[in-house]
């Protein structure tokens, strides 16, 4: 039997006239991996920071097993500010001792993408003090997850991090022993981690068994039973639903009570989008130019970022861009923008933007846009327009547009200055769709939403009718509203990916695996899995540099070389198709047979991959 490790009794909790907790009664045992959701303000945080011991309860009680070891993320670190990362993280062991301890050397490629701390001026040895909060942020976790904690209680961890880097949290608090609190906004995150799921609503805590797939169906499932009229019934629940049940089948994992039901409530719910009839619209609003990209580079200050880059944005195309930090995403936008705001007479570095003549675009950047604090929200939006046209006969008023972004009756009077830091980015986002853009460019646009926002966004843009580019680390989010993935990997390319997320996680792993085994054949210094071997007594890196010798080793060195000039040659010939591609979209017989030229070639330089990475091996 688990043994109880917290629990939380007739909980009540209360700010100003407000309770945000009523009589709440929770437990945590070993083992539970729970995640917490709920509108912004609804108390999560007030939630977690009490089972922390961080807050007072205003009555009732939570008791905690005797000797509980607890660690907890919250959204300001008590870091040393005079203090090194090395310091903070690995308490100041020597390098030889953490390098051979795999855990450790785990967490930090995991967390910092690399054991010297790429993007960190001086490694392990930076001061903390002038560092950024989501550099800040990933020290803390870090120090952390090297505890061994019973209970873990993390405040939006996916924060600051990249797709890789949250891909790999997940793994990790998958495989720990530890038990586990997470609020997020990450619906990805919550379905690789969770097995129960606490929904706060209204000053109550509703339990859920499963990650977060199965707390939309036993949502949806307890919606219908508790609904005594269709328009009950008509919610954004079922929408999300109908798409995690066609759409991505592999999210739901665990045997549902009443899969009937859930398929019965959706019967009638279409698809999430009708791509077809988007295009036509698109097309009509767009006609077929929108941004076509010819041979341009794109820098920051020195720093190259694309190089001789040919693209073509179409109407109606939704792409997800993905890419590592630093490698040029927000750049590239900022370059369509600044060609769109100057009517094409402000040029990249190098090559041609042309910019379609009907274009209106709206870019959402990672700056939420102050705004006169005295204002009220309704008064903002209205600035901008009184009734937006959301295409396919849709028509809403600004009052209607904010209740559907959260901003009820009351909440449309209230001063911008009032609003949280979540409420003022849906602000900038229904302002943003207000204005009635073709073409939306959208930056990180899930920060600071919470996921029954991020539902209504996602419906609405569903039957938005334009062009679209999302940069994103929220996974859900991509996967949910766009159609195609495009990624910059840091090569100063920009390639489609048909395998989304997916391809791009495998695609990151083998780059990392073909660097540092080319870092380690060239200057002959140990990897960090030589430096783990030695620690156990294995082989050390000698004995490794020694397998192969003389004319074997100057051979070997030989057809690598020849292999990196293949894979170059290769590397241009898939350029050229997805240029083709581009050009040919709307002739799907010519775009089949270019695809399965581009599978061949994508064939081929995978293999040539995986024997340069046997001969680097061996070198």
């Amino acid at each position: 039997m688990a043994v109880n490790l917290a629990t939380i009794e007739s909980v009540t909790k209360v700010y100003g006239t407000r309770a945000l907790l009523d009589g709440v009664s929770l437990g945590v045992s070993e083992g539970d991996r729970i995640g917490v959701v709920g509108r912004n303000g609804d108390g999560k945080t007030t939630l977690i920071r009490m089972l922390a011991k961080l807050e007072e309860v205003d009555s009732g009680r939570i008791t905690w097993n005797g000797g509980l070891q607890l660690a907890v993320l919250t959204q300001h670190d008590s870091l040393d500010p005079t203090a090194t990362i090395r310091h903070e993280v690995i308490a100041d062991r020597a390098d030889h001792e953490w390098l051979g301890d795999a855990r450790i050397r785990d967490i930090v490629e995991g967390l910092f993408g690399g054991l010297d701390l790429p993007g960190f001026a001086d490694g392990l040895d930076t001061v903390i003090g002038p560092l950024s909060g989501g550099e800040r942020r990933r020290i803390a976790l870090a120090k952390l997850l090297l505890g061994s904690p019973d209970l873990i209680v993390l405040d939006e961890p996916t924060n600051h991090l990249d797709v890789e880097g949250i891909n790999w949290l997940a793994q990790h608090l998958q495989k720990r022993r530890s038990a586990l609190v997470c609020v997020t906004h990450d619906r990805w995150f919550l379905d690789q981690v969770s097995t129960r799921m606490w929904d706060v609503q209204g000053g109550a805590v509703h339990e859920y068994e499963g990650g977060y797939s199965d707390y939309v169906f036993a949502r949806a499932e307890r919606s219908r039973i508790e609904a005594v009229e269709e328009q009950k019934r008509q919610n954004l629940a079922r929408k999300e639903l109908a798409w995690l049940r066609r759409g991505a089948p592999a999210r739901t994992s665990k045997p549902r009570y009443r899969i009937e039901a859930a398929n019965a409530l959706i019967a009638d719910v279409p698809e999430p989008r009708d791509r077809s009839e988007l295009m036509k619209f698109a097309n009509a609003r767009l006609g077929r130019t929108v941004f076509d990209l010819e041979g341009v580079t794109v820098k920051a200050g020195p720093k190259l970022l694309l190089e001789n880059l040919t693209w073509q944005l179409g109407p109606g195309e939704r792409i997800g861009l993905l890419g590592v930090n630093g490698a040029g995403k927000t750049s590239l936008l900022r370059a369509l923008r600044d060609a769109y705001a100057s009517e094409g007479d402000v040029q990249p570095a190098s090559g041609l933007i042309k910019v379609g003549k009907t274009v209106r675009l709206a870019y959402l950047s990672q700056e939420v846009v102050e705004l006169d604090p005295a204002i009220r929200v309704l008064q903002a939006v209205e600035q901008v327009r009184s009734r937006v046209d959301l295409g396919k006969g849709r028509e809403m008023s600004a009052g209607q547009l904010c209740e559907q972004f959260g901003f009820g009756k009351d909440k449309q009077w209230t001063p911008v200055g009032d609003l949280s830091g979540g409420e003022r980015r849906r602000l900038q986002l229904l302002r943003l769709l207000m204005d009635e853009p073709n073409v939306l460019f959208l930056d990180e646009p899930t920060n600071d939403l919470d996921i029954e926002t991020l539902n209504q966004l996602e419906d609405l843009l569903d039957g938005w009718p334009g062009s679209m580019i999302v940069i994103s680390h929220d996974r859900f989010f991509i996967e949910r509203t766009t159609d195609v993935v495009h990624a910059l990997l840091g090569d100063q390319k920009m390639r489609m990916l048909p395998g989304g997320v997916d391809e791009y996680l495998e695609r990151r792993a083998r780059m990392a695996a073909s660097i540092a085994a080319a870092a380690s054949a060239a200057s002959g210094a140990p990897t960090a899995s030589a430096a783990s071997a030695a620690a156990a007594g294995g082989p050390d890196a000698g004995t490794a540099a020694s397998a192969l010798s003389g004319g074997d080793l100057r051979a070997a060195k030989k057809e690598m070389q020849k292999m990196e000039r293949q894979i170059a040659k290769l590397d241009q010939k898939e350029s050229k198709l997805h240029a083709q591609l581009a050009e040919h979209a709307a002739d799907f017989s010519k775009v089949a047979e270019l695809d399965a030229q581009l599978r061949a070639v994508r064939e081929e330089k995978e293999e040539l991959e995986l024997s340069w990475l046997e001969l680097a091996e061996q070198v």
